[in-house]
């Protein structure tokens, strides 16, 4: 073998090895790696974890939850971060709930319940935008607020919504040739907005004032406009998950959501989104979520105490946010 024949063989082989080393670099294939992997133990560990009742399990655990995701997926890219997402989700159910429960139909009282949360999302991008607040501060204090609102709302007690008509309640209940509807609408949510990042032009512009506000607005892009749609934009998913949750519990908790933007926050972060902006994928947050969900349900299943269960999501999340961390220097270096 001569040494051209020689290099260009060894050429050859370097070409598919970068094109494979490219695509397991992607946060959504490490991802996937991961889930199968976790599928593969957990069918050897337990009889009940490839069973269809618990797959449906799971997936309804991360469908409404994953609306939410879908949000604070976006707002992440656009270099924002909403901690009030679980507030929020609880106030759009006791507002729907305590507007039904006074005579409203339940579908006007759903929509004021969602307008109640879109409501909280344009005030916390308006202290963003016009008085110079971090997205951090402006949605900790609507955390505190807005949790308070529930609480004068229903007084601290729970709403029972069990007199809620079949028709309403089939949102959050109801099955399309036995897949729950719940799921259905998610995986609609999740495909429209990949789209739209992936595709969309205005929707190009949440990555460029991520990636760099300054240069973003230099470029003639409104910055402020696109992180005040953006906010808004969380808060109503936040609010129809809201909704949801009612729909399927048929009750209104003052404290429902507590902790949720945890998760929520976890599920985008470990899917890819950068918590300086700038990138993150509906796809990857997806993966993030139902990852979550699968860990959750494993431990269930080999009888995990409750009491562990936080604490390795949460090196769940440590890990995730260090890789970010990691990835972000080796970036900029």
């Amino acid at each position: 073998m001569t040494i051209n024949t020689f290099l260009l063989s060894a050429k050859g082989v370097k070409a598919p090895l970068r094109w494979f080393g490219a695509v397991f670099r992607q946060r959504e294939v490490g991802l996937t790696v991961i889930i199968m992997l976790i599928f593969m133990i957990m069918s050897f560990t337990s009889p009940y974890f490839l069973t269809w009742a618990n797959m449906k399990a799971m997936l309804l655990s991360f469908s409404i939850e994953g609306i939410v995701v879908v949000g604070m997926t976006i707002l992440l890219i656009v270099g924002g971060i909403d901690l009030s997402v679980g507030s929020v989700v609880c106030l759009s159910m006791v507002v729907a709930g305590q507007l039904f429960l006074s005579g409203l139909d339940p579908w006007t009282a759903s929509l004021a319940g969602i307008a109640a949360a879109a409501l909280v999302g344009l005030l916390m991008g308006l202290t963003v935008t016009r008085i110079g607040l971090s997205h951090f501060i402006a949605s900790l204090a609507a955390m505190v607020i807005v949790r308070g609102l529930c609480m004068i709302i229903t007084q601290g007690t729970p709403l029972s919504l069990f007199t809620l008509p079949a028709t309403f309640k089939f949102v959050g209940q109801g099955t399309v040739s036995g897949v729950p509807f719940v799921i259905i609408l998610f995986f609609i949510l999740v495909v429209a907005f990949d789209f739209l990042l992936r595709k969309a032009a205005a929707f190009r512009k949440v990555f460029y004032t991520g990636s760099n506000e300054r240069a973003a607005a230099y470029s003639g892009i409104r910055v402020n406009k696109i992180k005040l749609l953006v906010t808004v934009l969380t808060s109503t998913l936040a609010g129809l998950a809201g909704i949801i949750y009612m729909a399927r519990l048929g009750s209104a908790t003052p404290t429902f959501g507590v902790g949720m933007e945890l998760n929520v926050i976890a599920a985008a972060v470990i899917g890819g989104a950068s918590l300086k902006g700038g990138t993150g994928s509906i796809l990857g947050a997806v993966l993030g979520v139902a990852l979550l969900s699968i860990v959750t349900s494993s431990l269930i299943l080999i009888n995990v105490s409750v009491y562990w269960q936080d604490l390795i999501k949460g090196l769940i999340l440590l890990v995730a946010v260090s890789m970010d961390h990691i990835m972000n220097k080796y970036r900029s270096a």
